[in-house]
């Protein structure tokens, strides 16, 4: 990339741009308000009231109490301690758990680890558009079923799953199964009531809302009781001990904030341009959208599979020009094998091997997607020839 060449971010699902007014309050909370939050002095005091104001923002987003938010390393801690901490207060009562075929790794991987601790999982499949079925979720449950997780927003093509529908049936005829979301790509671009979708554990991400990484937060529902993962000196009611980031803390709580502001306004907008970029992208020859394309679907992130390429050279060849997208979901893009959702979705080998993630932010603006259109129009007919021989 040459000096003069602007950057284009099209990769948000990965992560986000720190909000500059989320990095004043970090590096303000490790420089000026510094003290351990279970300090009894000034310091000390003063760090703690940070967590309580981060976790009040936070409860403010969800209409839940501050009582419930409970601050981990980000999405993946989370997921993990939903699952884990479920199966282990659960496990009496039954070990069956129910999840997808295109969850994330953070929820997939440890749902195998428990099918070799003697647990059982039903994957449910989903069909050509990422969405799972409710009736074969209907089906599924059993007597000893204890756990339910099903992602929210597909993180490499932007399905979004039937959470309401899912919550209530659990809640009208199985009350006493556990339902986890994973909000990780939802949090900040839909409005989330955990109370009225029936949502007992829901995980998010903090560097996914520009808010810093390495912060994230378990939502737990009043009635629910999990056990912990992490112990040692008390912090978080026992339920997740060690000292309290409060930096991150205090950042990821003022990012929520800030992302719920205009919502509708900020989600209106980029669905908006994921429309210009899927419409312009529908007329290069042999590209083919992935999934649902309209307002079912998430706001800010679009599957396009290129025929006759692969995804990590048209990749690099966009990033010489300064534009930065994804082959795939980022926690897995160093691991094939990790990228399930095309081939649970039916994709041929090639359109696997050629599909673009693209995902938006509320930074993202029109000329961004119009000059990725130009490029990619531009550098295809050589890719494509290369890719032939």
């Amino acid at each position: 990339m040459t000096e003069s060449t602007r950057e284009i971010y099209l990769d948000n699902a990965a992560t986000t741009k720190v909000d500059e007014d989320v990095a004043r309050l970090v590096l303000r909370c490790m420089t000026e308000d510094y003290g351990n939050a279970a300090s009894l002095h000034k310091k000390g005091m003063d760090a703690e009231m940070r967590l309580k104001e981060a976790k009040a923002r936070i409860a403010e987003t969800l209409k839940c109490e501050p009582s419930c938010i409970f601050f981990t390393s980000g999405g993946t801690e989370s997921n993990n301690w939903a699952i884990f901490g479920a199966a282990e207060a659960k496990k009496r009562r039954g070990k069956h758990l129910i999840t997808t075929a295109v969850e994330h790794p953070s929820v997939k991987n440890p749902m195998q680890f428990l099918e070799g601790a003697g647990f059982e999982v039903t994957y449910l499949p989903v069909d050509k558009d990422g969405l799972v079925s409710l009736e074969d979720l209907k089906a599924a449950v059993r007597e000893d079923t204890i756990l339910v997780s099903v992602m929210y927003v597909n993180n490499e093509i932007g399905a979004a799953e039937p959470v309401e529908e899912i919550g209530a049936f659990l809640h009208r005829e199985h009350p006493e199964v556990l339902f986890h979301v994973d909000a990780i790509q939802a949090y900040g671009k839909y409005r989330i009531r955990p109370d009225q979708l029936h949502i007992d554990l829901l995980s998010v991400s903090g560097h996914k809302i520009h808010g810093p990484k390495g912060t994230g937060f378990l939502y737990v529902s009043p009635h629910s009781k999990i056990r912990p993962m992490i112990y040692g000196g008390g912090q978080q009611k026992g339920m997740r001990s060690g000292t309290e980031n409060v930096p991150g803390a205090a950042g990821l709580g003022l990012a929520a904030e800030k992302i719920y502001k205009n919502i509708d306004e900020n989600v209106a907008r980029m669905y908006a341009l994921k429309q210009r970029l899927s419409g312009d992208l529908a007329e290069i020859p042999d590209a083919i959208i992935n999934g649902k394309n309209d307002k079912s679907s998430a706001p800010h992130i679009l599957s396009c599979s290129f025929l006759g390429v692969r995804s990590e050279v048209l990749l690099h060849a966009l990033e010489q020009r300064g534009i930065y997208v994804s082959s795939g979901s980022a926690c897995a893009s160093n691991h094939p094998s990790e990228i399930h959702t095309l081939g649970a979705i039916g994709l041929s080998k090639e359109r696997q091997e050629g599909t673009i993630r693209f995902s938006l932010s509320n930074l993202t603006t029109e000329a961004d997607v119009d000059e990725t259109v130009s490029a990619i129009r531009e550098l295809l007919p050589g890719l494509r020839r290369f890719y032939r021989r």
